[in-house]
């Protein structure tokens, strides 16, 4: 049996008794009810609202089932299609379909060509496959060619894990990004270097990223190779590091720039007085070398 409402913006409340929270669903067009199939549909900027966080989309469904001993519903999932929009108070998120499963509370984000998020401080990550958030665990996966992004520095890698924390206003921020790759090369770029390893760590706190495991940092050809490395987002400067443990050494391959090169990097006098060749500057200011 179908029952469609048409009046702009009704408002329907669906009670979650396995969370004691409300779901608040809107939608300009209709809101349609399918008793037999206990689902409502909402069309036309459906809005789906459950503490603080909001979800928009051109079409949302949401199942549910009738409380045992109880008057009222339970809902089990919702799926949202089409321009989806999510915000919470640290980031927003946008994707072409949205699946929630309340009953392991999970949220799967997916877009074409990506799914992305954008933080409250500019920062973006984007993944091919999808994104998924856990909201009771404070915790969202991005997988596929995940990409993340900010004004200095681009991240490149398989898998991100972000752990969020709230303070005792209930405000969440980004506490900590664990960083994976498939074939072991997790890369950041930015305009100093290039720095790969194996797997790694954002801190936002400290706007650092660490990557540990056969890491090389490559900076216009100059090569560095050691245990681990640690790149500050905020001045792109990178330093890698060795084990004293295994008693391996940072090493490193410089290269030698030909006269040619010195010369057109020496800004040319003006003066009748002869020119004199000056070395190239050190570049120790934009690595830091430790074992």
């Amino acid at each position: 049996m179908r029952i469609s409402f048409t009046s702009l913006a009704f408002i329907l409340t669906l009670i979650s008794m396995a969370h004691a929270e409300d779901i608040h669903l809107t939608a300009d067009e209709r809101v349609e009810w399918y008793r037999s199939e206990q689902k409502m549909v909402a069309i036309g900027n459906a809005v789906a609202t459950k503490q603080d966080m909001n979800v928009r989309a051109d079409e949302m469904t949401a199942f549910y089932e009738q409380t045992s001993g109880q008057s009222g519903t339970n809902i089990k999932d919702v799926h949202a299609i089409g321009n989806i929009i999510m915000t919470s108070p640290s980031a927003k998120a946008y994707g072409d379909t949205l699946d929630y499963d309340l009953r392991t509370d999970k949220m799967i984000l997916r877009g074409k060509p990506f799914a992305k998020i954008i933080t409250t401080d500019n920062k973006t990550i984007t993944a091919t496959d999808n994104i998924t958030y856990y909201p009771s665990q404070n915790k969202a996966i991005a997988l596929g060619d995940v990409v993340a992004k900010d004004q200095d520095s681009t991240i490149y890698s398989n898998k991100m894990v972000s752990y969020f924390t709230k303070n005792d206003q209930g405000q969440s921020s980004l506490e900590k990004v664990e960083i994976y790759s498939d074939n072991k090369q997790v890369k950041i770029v930015n305009k100093q270097a290039v720095v790969t390893g194996e797997w790694g760590v954002y801190l936002p706190q400290i706007n650092k990223v660490r990557l540990y495991n056969n890491v090389v940092i490559n900076q216009d050809g100059n090569i560095l190779h050691g245990d681990y490395a640690e790149t500050d987002l905020k001045t792109s400067i990178s330093r890698v590091l060795s084990n004293k443990k295994n008693g391996k050494r940072v090493s490193g391959v410089f290269i030698e720039k030909d006269k040619d090169e010195k010369k057109a990097e020496t800004p040319q006098e003006t003066a009748k007085e002869p020119a004199i060749e000056k070395e190239p500057a050190p570049q120790t200011n934009q690595w830091q070398l430790k074992e």
